[in-house]
């Protein structure tokens, strides 16, 4: 239950702590001085700061690592929805009689202790939950955040602060979400993007609904019809003014730099407003971002001074680095309405098409194959702002390949409507076609929420060594 998780000083062991969700809790409870251990198949710089901050971390997933808790107190141990009864350390809590919780259990009885601030929706939580963190941190407010993603703001993807608002993005994508009891509640919109736990738009409806039962005050974006009918929120926004929302635009220009807007509260013009992230997709999130701040009591100045100085987050059209004229973005787009803005915010860098020299060269590695399958004819039209296409192999994400969708089949699919469309299945191919399909002036983006992005550091360094020709010949 809820209510048994211990916060007071019971030891936290979370398997695959070096997860982007699990690492932000694990985060907030070292900060806290709770002792904090885990395991993770794979190390990096998340798991090198928890273990700055005092964590115990296990680079392997075994039972033996429980082992470290023998002269201890058993710990109350922390899983995902990847964790299955297949893992041998899940098996040996279980046999040792550990409490065990889902990471949602935590995170909600975090929530729980503060005025919690939670940000849901299909598309754009990340960014819109490091944007209301920013925000409330440029207001005084000193929030405690955990994000899905990490914001160069605060060095990482959780920030432990002494204010009473914590701020936590509210993953809908196993149901989870309707554990929170949160103070406001935030819905930036409403599709279907997991078929693989959802079976129909309906479903998720549903869980949106039962979360926004749970919170306190609601703030929901009026340009999603469902969000504007099924949910019909207290606090709207919209960047659209005739749709008479709370917080609203007009006068708006979209540039390669961000973009330009004046804000209205109501029927009160606030002044203008600069958003550094690029596209009408993170002009929304600002506004989300601003309702929220406004209704905690944020001044104008606090918040026009945040909105343009906000770095975004990691993996959200992240420039990665420029080489040869090239310039190398990585991005964590994964469903058909995700690439549609992305590439649309990258078209705004790019410029118009009559430039030849300045392409958007977009390379794509499905991401499940439920959903490759489900949406296999929006995946196709979603392409449209890029100049080359190249698609990859399906990333699994641990998923039994049913046999009906590959790839190839996509890449087929997209070439019926537009040209240079390619099929590259592995890394290793991607790596080797890269030298002969960028040019200088070109955006390299990789789109997905895979491994696909792997690619990009050795391709900077390749190309900064050797120059394109010589790594066209190197390839």
């Amino acid at each position: 239950m809820l209510n048994s998780i211990d916060f007071s000083g019971r030891p936290f062991h979370f398997l695959g702590i070096g997860g982007i969700g699990m690492s932000a809790i694990a985060h907030i409870l070292a900060h806290r001085n709770l002792p904090v251990s885990g395991s993770d198949l794979k190390l990096s710089h998340i798991t090198d700061r928890l273990m700055a901050m005092g964590a115990h971390v296990f680079s392997s997933q075994d039972e033996d690592n429980l082992s470290y808790f023998h002269d201890r107190q058993l710990p109350q141990v922390v899983c995902s929805t990847a964790i299955t009864t297949h893992n041998s350390e899940y098996a040996a809590a279980l046999q040792l009689g550990c409490p065990i919780f889902h990471r949602s259990d935590v995170l909600a009885g975090l929530i729980a202790e503060y005025k919690g601030i939670s940000i849901a929706g299909t598309h754009g939580k990340t960014t819109t939950s490091g944007l209301v963190g920013y925000l409330l941190l440029k207001a005084g407010l000193d929030p405690t955040v955990i994000v899905g993603g990490e914001v160069s703001a605060w060095q990482g993807n959780a920030r432990a602060g002494n204010g009473p608002y914590l701020v936590a993005e509210a993953d809908e994508s196993d149901g989870s979400l309707v554990k929170f009891n949160s103070y406001i509640g935030v819905l930036t919109n409403i599709e279907h993007d997991h078929p693989d736990h959802y079976k129909d738009l309906a479903q998720v409806v549903d869980v949106f609904q039962t979360f926004v039962s749970r919170s306190e005050i609601v703030i929901g974006c009026i340009d999603c019809p469902v969000v504007r009918d099924q949910i019909r929120p207290a606090i709207s926004y919209s960047i659209d003014r005739s749709l008479g929302a709370t917080y609203s635009v007009d006068e708006i220009s979209y540039t390669a730099n961000g973009t330009h807007a004046k804000l209205w509260e109501n029927d009160q013009c606030l002044g203008l407003i600069h958003v550094s992230l690029l596209g009408s997709h993170n002009l929304s999130n600002a506004l989300a971002a601003i309702a929220v701040a406004r209704h905690l009591g944020a001044d104008v100045a606090s918040i026009q001074e945040g909105l343009s100085s906000f770095g975004g987050a990691k993996r959200r059209f992240e420039v990665r680095g420029e080489v040869n004229g090239i310039r190398f973005v990585d991005d964590y787009a994964h469903h058909p309405s995700e690439i549609q803005v992305t590439l649309a915010a990258a078209r705004l860098q790019a410029g118009d098409r009559s430039a030849p020299n300045h392409r958007i060269v977009a390379f794509f590695q499905p991401h499940r194959y439920s959903r490759t399958l489900t949406f296999l004819p929006e995946f196709a039209k979603s392409f449209v702002n890029a100049d080359v296409v190249i698609i990859t192999d399906i990333y699994s994400a641990g998923e039994e390949n049913p046999g009906n969708v590959t790839g190839q089949k996509l890449a087929d699919l997209i070439s019926r409507s537009q040209a240079n469309v390619y099929y590259r299945p592995t890394l290793d191919t991607v790596k080797a076609f890269l030298p002969e399909v960028l040019r200088p002036g070109d955006i390299a983006i990789f789109l997905g929420a895979g491994d696909l992005n792997q690619v990009i550091p050795d391709a900077l360094a390749s190309f900064q060594k050797y120059g394109l020709k010589q790594a066209l010949a190197e390839a």
